[in-house]
């Protein structure tokens, strides 16, 4: 699909909340057992330590859709190819809910990876696709502050559930939302052309590699969305132990994802930042928050106002360093914005899964002080990164 005229709109408002919308729901299904980790662990026998590999098997999953669904984009028809994905989703979340042994749950978290990513990534590069070359970053903008709501609100509805009904119906409420959402996109979702490029399967995959290979702002794009994302998973996936061991309730635990919208919201214009010329600026800013955000966060068990502040300002860095990277990748090839945000989530993944399993582990030796130094490391050697490789990228 190319570009149309870009001095013209082409997506209408309704249509951009619709991507917002329905990536946010869509992505929210990965992040659903964050709050859940200290009972998933009691009921099915796993240590604090081990408990981190429920979120790298969902991240697992993850890394399986961008290498293997995501490109799917680039070749099939997008409107078909989401529904397809979306009746699957529903499928496999009734399985989760019903899980009752560790490999069912592993099984089932990775399922959800799998098929919650292939929808949310090629919902935004659908979304990057119809929109004109110079709206491009804010569209992107809008429909990524999508995911980033669902994302945090996930932690929140997550946790209410769990204590009204228990975790199996977390994902069984889910399997409802999503069994919504399909009617509500079949109705509304408009056409998907064919792409131009009429690639074979093996093709399409091969071409990946030749991006990460070639393109120099995915390569350092790429690597920044890594460090980033540990970062995040670093601090969401460990927050839970602090709080339980002070009495925290799911629900008053999955709350604080509500306070980590003030940092999307804030961030949704760094898209249109990057549209007027602005991306290093954005980026530098970003990760100066991001590795100060972490000095606040080392309070919460003394200030609960500290660990507000420590979220907002995580959650806003982490938003406009990622709205920023693929507002910057999208702005080369129209042809090819699936695999482009398959190669670039790639990065995400890996990030998002080492930063879980380092992070309990860390956790389980050296408590929560230890977990923040691992996440101001991180976000130092993310900042130093970007400032080296500036030479390398043209914003």
């Amino acid at each position: 699909m190319r570009d149309t005229d870009p001095t013209t709109k082409t997506l209408p408002a309704t249509l951009i909340w619709l991507f917002a919308a329905a990536s946010g729901l869509s992505v929210a299904n990965v992040y659903y057992a964050q709050p859940l980790l200290a009972t998933l662990a009691q009921e099915f026998g796993l240590t604090q330590a081990a408990s981190g590999m429920v979120i790298t098997a969902t991240q697992l999953g993850c890394a399986l859709a961008l290498l293997l669904l995501v490109p799917l984009g680039d070749m099939l028809n997008r409107r078909r190819l989401t529904l397809v994905q979306l009746v699957l989703l529903c499928l496999v979340l009734l399985a989760l809910g019903n899980a009752t042994s560790t490999a069912g749950l592993l099984a089932g978290m990775l399922m959800t990876g799998l098929l919650g990513t292939a929808m949310t990534q090629g919902l935004i590069a659908y979304a990057a696709s119809a929109a004109a070359s110079h709206e491009r970053g804010s569209v992107v903008g809008m429909a990524q502050g999508g995911v980033m709501i669902g994302l945090l609100l996930a932690r929140t509805l997550s946790g209410m559930v769990a204590d009204i009904a228990g975790w199996r119906a977390v994902y069984l409420v889910s399997a409802g939302i999503s069994l919504a959402l399909l009617i509500l996109l079949w109705r509304m979702l408009p056409a998907s052309p064919q792409a131009e490029k009429r690639l074979s399967y093996g093709a399409l995959l091969a071409s990946m590699a030749n991006m990460l290979a070639h393109n120099k702002v995915l390569q350092v794009r790429g690597v920044l969305a890594l460090l980033m994302f540990a970062a995040l998973s670093i601090f969401w996936s460990t927050l839970v132990f602090p709080l339980s061991a002070q009495g925290f309730s799911h629900s008053a635990i999955g709350a604080f994802g509500l306070v980590g919208v003030a940092g999307a919201l804030g961030a949704a214009r760094a898209g249109a930042m990057a549209d007027k010329g602005r991306a290093q600026w954005t980026t530098g800013a970003a990760l100066i928050l991001l590795l100060t955000a972490w000095l606040p966060l080392g309070f919460t068990t003394q200030s609960l106002w500290a660990l507000i502040v420590g979220i907002v300002a995580l959650d806003l860095a982490g938003q406009a360093i990622h709205v920023t990277n693929q507002s910057l990748i999208f702005r080369q090839d129209s042809d090819g914005h699936s695999r482009l945000v398959a190669c670039y989530m790639l990065f995400y993944a890996v990030g998002s899964g080492v930063g879980a399993i380092a992070a309990t582990s860390v956790q389980a030796l050296a408590g929560w002080w230890g977990v923040c130094g691992l996440g101001a490391a991180v976000s130092l050697v993310a900042l130093v990164f970007w400032r080296l490789t500036l030479p390398l990228e043209k914003a």
